[in-house]
């Protein structure tokens, strides 16, 4: 049995019989990250890439309201320059980029709702298990205004296909579970948290129990299969979106709790 490995206020990692923990510990926030936790998810991956002990990583949100709701929207406060959006979404697809990458499984236990940022980083692992309560979506077209990161919209496609993708994010809507099993966005549902946690682990020491590099080289594999908007392909997409009156208004109606007023400019 190993010992936890780091821990933090926000986001808890610990590792026990060869499998790792990784919980957004922000209930109060509906699990949304912070810079720092993103950065610090890279980190993590970095560790488990370096200890062959480690056969599985599971990724999970505290409580029983969120696995994660996305980026906190405080965070966007201090943008004001291009360079300031440009960096935001070349932190994610790096961090993202670094989770998908990671040579483990990594298994998503998802209770509650899973969104923008957080839906995103579902998307990147390997195994997706949730509950009857669990919804996943991007609403980014009805909150703030802004778009996906490349990788995130390549992900997504690669999931379900550019119709749904588009059908996800245009009505920016919240997809229940049954639908999700159905669209490949969910791998499992099952009744409640409790029976959630469980079965995570069980998958988890499953996937652990099998040849390692038999499944290192197999996500690999698929991951190369998959093409990846580059960033330059995308940045003209992302300065659009966040250098928009709408992204600002988009911010300052969500923390300010009203509906916002799109301008299309």
């Amino acid at each position: 049995m190993n010992a936890p490995v780091a821990a933090t206020e926000d986001l808890i990692y610990s590792v026990e019989d060869g499998i790792a923990r990784l919980t957004f510990n922000r209930p109060q926030a509906r699990n949304a990250l912070t810079f720092a936790m993103y950065e610090q998810m890279a980190a993590i991956c970095e560790t488990i890439n370096n200890d062959r002990s480690i056969k599985a990583m599971i990724l999970t949100g505290a409580g029983d309201k969120a696995f994660a709701s996305g980026t906190d929207i405080s965070q966007f406060r201090a943008f004001k320059t291009a360079q300031d959006a440009l960096d935001y979404e070349a932190r994610i697809d790096r961090v993202l980029g670094a989770l998908e990458a990671c040579r483990v499984p990594t298994i998503a236990a998802i209770a509650g709702a899973c969104t923008g940022g957080g839906a995103g980083i579902a998307a990147c692992c390997d195994i997706r298990i949730g509950t009857e309560t669990t919804r996943i979506g991007f609403p980014i077209a009805r909150t703030l205004g802004n778009c996906l990161s490349m990788s995130n919209i390549s992900r997504l496609v690669s999931l379900v296909g550019p119709a749904r993708t588009k059908d996800l994010i245009f009505k920016a809507r919240l997809v229940e579970a049954p639908e999700a099993l159905a669209l490949g966005l969910l791998n499992e549902v099952v009744p409640d948290v409790a029976t959630l946690q469980r079965r995570a682990d069980e998958t988890a020491k499953l996937v652990a129990s099998h040849a390692p590099i038999t499944l290192e080289v197999t996500k690999e594999a698929v991951r190369r299969i998959r093409r990846t908007l580059t960033r330059d392909e995308g940045e003209d997409l992302i300065l659009r979106a966040y250098m928009s009156e709408d992204f600002r208004e988009g911010m300052d109606a969500f923390l300010n709790k009203r509906s916002p007023n799109w301008k299309g400019k």
